[in-house]
């Protein structure tokens, strides 16, 4: 059976916590920000736990 590859895309969008749930970025702070109001930039900075619908197929791209 021939190793796993990691898909660089994914691994590069996640992190992984020490509970074991990923963790991103959200999406929308990369440009126009001047129609966004400050509250909506000031949430967006937050981190954004992946949902566990999502979870297994992911740590599985990311083999781990």
């Amino acid at each position: 059976m021939p190793k796993m590859k990691t898909r660089k895309a994914v691994a590069c969008r996640f992190r992984e916590t020490a509970t074991g749930k990923l963790k991103s970025s959200r999406p929308g702070k990369r440009h126009l920000l001047t129609n966004k109001t400050a509250k909506r930039k000031r949430q967006l900075r937050k981190p954004e736990l992946l949902d566990d619908g999502h979870l297994k197929t992911y740590k599985r791209l990311m083999c781990l």
